[in-house]
């Protein structure tokens, strides 16, 4: 229970911090002429602006970023001053025309010229900033700074790695010891929430740090920015829009998170309803076999539904893959609507004694390819469903769980028969 459960938790973490911004540049992302363009001064963020008539959003943002880096870089004094030409508020730099403040620049709530002074004060600040942080005394004072936090970075990976061992002694254990598989899956599972909670930490600590100093701050900006537009670029065409690597990995997300959702729901189907209701162990196994898809098959509609996939642009695809079972896949195809007889008609159950072949032992559970057989002496054996159909199956418990066996014993001519009766 405890590793579905964390495997849920962690997918989920994973698709809140890259699905969420995917889902909030959904719509932005399907009109790039439509979407707004940072004012961006040594890495910080100002404020947005829009596409007016004439100019789309990034082409302002460019002039208004140049102009900003040229008087700063110049040295000498900077005044910003908000008048109104045509109507409309502009924003001058030393007698120099700005940015045109217009309707979709405006923030609800806000009148156009109050707009334009709010970003006058936001630009003075951010001018008057990034002159103390460019001189050299700031660079030595932060530089102290900076070490303390790759130290605290430092501390903080070294507790993490000493808290898993004290909370899970076993998940810092070499994966290639012998144990259970079950067991290899949850350490594999620990070691990989640990790593990724350790590399969590330095990325935002080199973060914390890079944001002390313009030039790291700027790369650092850069970096992100282009990472941004590269998990942003549409590469996948499907119906009437196209998908980016961030959507794809967002949507792989969603389903990985919808299977370890369904797997627990499923967990407590057994244990908390099934296992009362006085059900026999193959029935439980049947209801939660059948629940465990059904979720599934409707959940994967939903989330595509959701995305904005339309659904019909896959008939092509769903042709092609049919032809694909029906000529390379017939063994699969074969097993599978085995299993699915297997599990409807009941033939045999989990928890039933089969003889298949030289094969005996225990039914452990039940799967759409395939059956998990235990012999008598714990080995689990994997036997292709298909092979219960098409060949005899003696079933010892089918029925009823009593059955007589015929044990021939032979013994010396001579002997006295009564006693061996009696024997």
């Amino acid at each position: 229970m405890l590793r579905p459960l964390f495997s849920l938790v962690l997918s989920l973490l994973l698709v809140a911090g890259l699905g969420l911004p995917a889902l909030a540049e959904l719509g932005a992302g399907a009109n790039p002429a439509a979407s707004s363009a940072p004012i961006v001064l040594d890495g910080r963020r100002l404020f947005e602006l829009w596409p007016s008539r004439t100019l789309s959003a990034q082409q302002r943002s460019d002039t208004v970023n140049e102009r900003l880096e040229e008087a700063i870089a110049s040295g000498g004094p900077v005044q910003l001053e908000v008048r109104q030409t045509n109507n409309l508020p502009v924003l001058s730099l030393n007698g120099r025309t700005l940015v045109t403040v217009t309707e979709r620049d405006v923030a609800e709530g806000l009148e156009a010229r109050d707009q334009a002074e709010l970003w006058q004060r936001k630009l003075e600040q951010a001018i008057a900033t990034a002159r103390r942080e460019r001189r050299p005394e700031h660079l030595v004072r932060m530089l102290p700074v900076a070490l303390a936090i790759l130290l605290a970075a430092l501390g903080l990976h070294l507790l993490l790695r000493r808290l898993w061992q004290r909370w899970f002694p076993r998940a810092l254990v070499p994966l290639g010891m012998e144990g259970e598989r079950r067991d290899r899956s949850s350490r594999f599972l620990l070691r990989a929430a640990l790593l990724l909670l350790q590399a969590g930490v330095w990325v935002a600590a080199a973060a914390a740090a890079m944001d002390l100093f313009p030039a790291s701050r700027r790369l650092s900006a850069g970096l992100v920015a282009a990472t941004r537009s590269w998990l942003g670029s549409p590469f996948l065409p499907l119906g009437q829009r196209s998908y980016s690597l961030q959507d794809v990995a967002v949507l792989l997300l969603l389903f990985v998170a919808l299977t370890q959702a369904v797997g627990v729901l499923q967990s407590l189907l057994r244990k908390r309803v099934l296992r009362y209701t006085g059900m026999s162990a193959g029935g439980q196994e049947a209801v939660a076999f059948v629940a465990r898809y059904g979720l599934l098959l409707v959940g994967t509609l939903v989330l595509l539904q959701l995305w904005g996939l339309d659904l019909t642009s896959l008939t092509l695809f769903a042709s092609v893959l049919g032809v694909g079972v029906g000529l390379g896949l017939q063994g699969i195809t074969k097993n599978f609507l085995s299993g699915l007889i297997i599990i409807f008609e009941r033939p045999i159950q989990v928890g039933d004694f089969v003889e298949i072949g030289d094969l005996q032992g225990s039914v452990d559970s039940l799967g759409l390819r395939s059956t998990k057989v235990t012999t008598l002496d714990g080995v689990t054996i994997i036997v292709p469903n298909s092979e219960f159909l098409e060949s005899r199956v003696v079933n010892w418990s089918h029925g009823s769980p009593v059955s007589r066996l015929q044990v021939p014993v032979g013994v010396a001519y001579g002997s006295d028969t009564s006693a061996v009766r009696d024997a």
